[in-house]
């Protein structure tokens, strides 16, 4: 063979590897069991992890719910998972995934979360709630009415986070965005946070005061995509994120210019358009500081 074909298949076959490792780490690995990066936490009679691993499902009824946490704290990332939430009459049952700077069985106060929550319902369409707390009690909520039954098969949910904005993605689609805006005094996640999947009930905001039917019980969630795209971070150590928010690790993708491009400027909007029904998203996170400041318990 010639130095010339040598040279030419070396050539493609770095091309492949490049495209492979990045597709790999970019994309949900349905290899990657739960127990390498993730541990139930509570209502462990509720818990069934299935498939090698590779699936669990978390079930309630009027005595628990159930849920998990990583192992681990990230100070940034992008975070996938695929969920099947609930069947059944389930309103007032709420399949959470979110990240939190806040323990297991930690008091509930100031603290850092970005939140997932699906709120159930008797039918379509179901209402997806998106929530931010940056060292406070929150008060950021978001709901968006789904264009797709989410209880008929597996979608993808995703979470980016990096030091220029937060994005909610819903299929590969961004429904909201939450800038970075500290530079005017709002606050904004920058403690290292873990990521939580849970499965809970709720009767007065998520189901409007209306009573839960029992009777549907168990209500069961799916989860999937245990790998984890994100800097790993110690939650018990006060940091500036610098590695964690760095643009120029090859580790962290996250933090380049393909992910400083998806925020909308001030005034624009999110739009998409699937066989004419038209989500528009004109909200943006503008809270002044005496606004966050409100929201502080």
């Amino acid at each position: 063979m010639s130095v010339f074909s040598s040279s030419y298949l070396l050539f493609f076959f770095l091309v492949f590897l490049f495209v492979y490792v990045r597709l790999s780490t970019s994309e949900i690995n349905p290899i990657v069991s739960f127990d390498q990066n993730y541990h139930n936490t509570w209502g462990f009679q509720h818990f069934y992890p299935t498939n090698n691993g590779t699936e669990v499902q978390l079930s309630i009824d009027q005595y628990s719910g159930s849920g998990f946490m990583s192992k681990h704290a990230y100070g940034s990332g992008l975070f996938a998972m695929k969920i099947k939430i609930p069947k059944k009459d389930s309103l007032g049952i709420i399949t959470a995934l979110y990240l939190t700077s806040l323990q297991n069985n930690e008091p509930f106060g100031n603290h850092y979360e970005v939140d997932f929550e699906f709120l159930g319902g008797h039918g379509m369409p179901y209402t997806l709630q998106t929530n931010v707390f940056a060292k406070d009690s929150g008060g950021r909520e978001e709901r968006i009415n789904l264009w797709f039954d989410p209880t008929a098969d597996f979608h993808t949910y995703k979470l980016l986070w990096n030091r220029h904005h937060i994005v909610f993605y819903v299929d590969k689609i961004p429904i909201r965005v939450f800038e970075n805006n500290t530079r005017i005094g709002v606050n904004y996640p920058s403690q290292a946070m873990s990521i939580v999947g849970s499965l809970w009930s709720d009767t007065t905001w998520a189901s409007h005061g209306q009573p839960i039917n029992w009777t549907e019980a168990p209500f069961v969630a799916y989860f999937q995509g245990f790998n984890i795209n994100g800097c790993l971070e110690n939650i018990n150590i006060n940091t500036d994120h610098s590695e964690c928010n760095s643009i120029k690790s090859t580790h962290y993708w996250w933090n380049g210019p393909r992910y400083m491009l998806e925020s909308p400027t001030h005034k624009e909007a999110l739009q998409y358009d699937d066989e004419n029904q038209i989500i528009i998203l004109r909200r943006h996170e503008q809270h002044s500081a005496q606004d966050d400041d409100k929201n502080i318990k």
